[in-house]
């Protein structure tokens, strides 16, 4: 894990205007910034970024969040990787937390292996754009596929020469590690000398989401009746087959723009659309989709449509990993190319926009195409048709979400047309197949409860009435502001020997105010205040802003809205000082706290009006009367003090 040191020293070099202005055109507002929504299509700017709070907000979509999050959205990088991508970015040496001996070596294994990619990327690359053979080879070729010199060197696409270790002599000369050389598949052992491994091959280097190299793939030049068409990287540390998608880097903003992933076989079908300005494609590599894979598309989009070859090889192919794409929430459709096309083929003869035209018009749904190649294989067998209703029954019944709801009932409906059989029946058989997995979903779990209930001797308990009343009585705005005034004036000056964060949890204590916080977001915000004040570290606005709880961080975000703020020329009709949150945070905070001290005396009164309908004792009346008087008089001496109406 990356140490807080260097999490720390890479919150305080950040600039969220240096860093969003790198994606987005910004111009001055006040003291904001302002421009076009990255993350949706808008022609009037309503994004905002605010420098002083380090937060964005588009009051068009939504989206808002800091410098971390904007990187995580728009790069679809992880919470790790945006902090690396910024340490690069400021020059900031990564420390790592203290981690097992096991751990480091995989770590240490990761980066030597990048390290060794991006070495023989260049060299191959240099290879293909500036060596006799790689021109009159390699380049040649890529050149009669059509390939353009921009588009080669955006893919960079490279060329290993056909001597026998060329790239193993550049690579041990520059010092690496033989081991991690083979670990690579870039070089092979043979007869105690490493040899080059993808000899007289095209080279297509794999980049991860950050643009890292994770692998290769090689293809040969010409047919080879004993060598493979394709040779890819082995499995290895960094280069794991069933999480990768070919092109995903180049592919992922346009993807997210789109709102929809074509997905293609080939690494030339990818280059080949790239080219035709059809940037919104990624590769599977000719093998079944992945759950990993999937989870890959669905971080841009829920629409994936299918681009295959229309023979039987490719049909098979498309419907391979279907079920998984319906367990994942994936919208899939299906495009067949006509003839003995592949999209690289059919794009270079059609052009871009005759082929997006081509896709748009030939969208199949894949399940009624599933069940359609179903029924034709099965012809007038009953066996095969009765195989065919339980097939599909099961594919429908994976979609398992409460808003795919619609979807599985417009499948009921089609799929029994279809199948020329009762609706009512068919939608019994997919029920029983959503029993069937959810009782076993269920079993499961029952176990793994009762398993951690064995181990650590802790039972759930079942909600109180008590706490279903709390939830009668709660304000949310007067709780969000509390959270946030506490957040933004913690750290002010309350009287001469405490800060703000001091008054404020000596009230909470005194008056036992945890309590009566009913969201519970807003009370782990203050518990976290409190938490790090008692291990002695800093709770500033930043702190929570870049939590690495991106759940937390967004909450803070949400609570810091920018959409109003003082005009710098309203001083110029104003006469007089004019007072902002900052002049007036003693009032803020004492009107949160009061606000809760009310709500406290309320509830009591509440409570102890129900115990005077239940008492018959006299004497006990009287105490109970004088109880509610006073908490009247608290109520008034609270409202009478700080002008507060009393709420009913």
């Amino acid at each position: 894990m990356i140490s807080q040191l260097t999490i720390q020293q890479i919150l305080s070099r950040i600039d969220i205007i240096d860093i969003v202005g790198s994606f987005v055109k910004l111009k001055k507002r006040g003291t904001n910034y302002l421009g076009l929504c990255p993350f949706h299509n808008e022609k009037t700017p309503s994004f905002t970024v605010s420098p002083a709070k380090e937060i964005y907000k588009c009051f068009g979509c939504g989206k808002s969040g800091n410098t971390i999050s904007f990187l995580m959205e728009h790069e679809k990088y992880s919470y790790a990787e945006a902090l690396r991508w910024l340490a690069n970015r400021y020059n900031v040496e990564v420390e790592e937390t203290e981690v097992s001996p096991a751990t480091r070596a995989l770590h240490q294994t990761a980066d030597s292996l990048y390290i060794i990619n991006n070495f023989a990327q260049q060299f191959f690359s240099t290879v293909l754009l500036q060596s006799e053979e790689g021109q009159d080879i390699g380049l040649s070729y890529l050149k009669e596929r059509g390939f353009s010199t921009s588009i080669i060197e955006k893919f960079q696409l490279g060329y290993c020469s056909q001597q026998r270790d060329a790239f193993a002599k550049a690579a041990l000369a520059a010092q690496y590690n033989a081991e991690y050389l083979q670990k690579t598949g870039l070089v092979v052992l043979r007869d105690e000398q490493l040899v080059d491994n993808y000899r007289g091959r095209i080279i297509f280097p794999i980049h991860n989401q950050t643009g890292k190299i994770m692998g290769f793939g090689a293809r040969i030049i010409g047919k080879s009746d004993r060598a493979p068409k394709y040779i890819n990287t082995p499995e290895n540390e960094i280069y794991i087959k069933s999480k990768i998608l070919y092109g995903s880097y180049f592919a992922r903003q346009a993807i997210d723009k789109a709102d929809e992933c074509l997905l293609v076989e080939g690494y030339t079908d990818v280059i080949s659309l790239h080219q035709a300005g059809i940037e919104h494609v990624v590769a599977s590599g000719g093998t079944s989709l992945t759950p990993d894979q999937l989870r890959l598309i669905k971080k841009y989009t829920a629409n994936l449509t299918i681009i295959y070859d229309g023979d039987a090889a490719g049909i098979k192919a498309a419907l391979r990993g279907l079920d998984l794409a319906l367990e994942e929430g994936l919208h899939v459709q299906l495009v067949l190319l006509p003839g003995n096309e592949d999209p690289d083929s059919y794009v270079n003869k059609t052009g871009g926009e005759a082929f997006k035209q081509f896709v748009a018009d030939n969208k199949k749904d894949i399940v009624l195409f599933q069940l359609e190649v179903s029924l034709k294989d099965a012809g007038s067998d009953s066996n095969k048709k009765a195989a065919v209703v339980n097939r599909i029954a099961e594919t429908i019944s994976r979609l398992n979400k409460a808003e795919d709801f619609t979807k599985q009932q417009d499948y009921i409906r089609q799929c029994a047309g279809l199948l020329k059989i009762d609706e009512t029946g068919l939608n019994t058989l997919v029920n029983k197949f959503i029993r069937e997995r959810i009782t076993k979903q269920e079993n499961k779990m029952a176990s793994d409860d009762a398993k951690l209930a064995a181990e650590t001797g802790v039972q759930e308990t079942a909600t109180t009435e008590e706490e279903a009343l709390t939830l009668l009585n709660k304000d949310e705005l007067i709780e969000r502001n509390m959270a946030r005034a506490l957040i933004e004036f913690g750290g002010y000056a309350w009287d001469e020997k405490r800060k703000v964060a001091d008054y404020f949890f000596e009230e909470f204590e005194i008056n036992g105010l945890h309590e009566l916080i009913d969201n519970k977001q807003m009370l782990w915000i203050i518990e976290t205040y409190q938490s790090w004040i008692k291990e002695g570290i800093d709770p500033s606005p930043q702190r929570f802003l870049y939590h690495p709880d991106m759940q937390l961080s967004a909450i803070v975000v949400a609570l810091m809205d920018t959409r109003y703020e003082l005009s710098p020329n309203w001083k110029d009709h104003y006469d007089g000082p004019l007072l902002t949150r900052e002049d007036r945070y003693k009032e803020e905070v004492s009107s949160t706290l009061i606000y809760l001290k009310l709500r406290k005396i309320k509830r009591l009164i509440d409570e102890n009006q129900r115990d005077l309908e239940k008492t018959v004792s006299a004497e006990e009346q009287l105490t109970l009367m004088q109880t509610h008087l006073h908490f009247k008089q608290l109520e008034k001496t609270l409202t009478t003090a700080y002008e507060t109406v009393i709420f009913k």
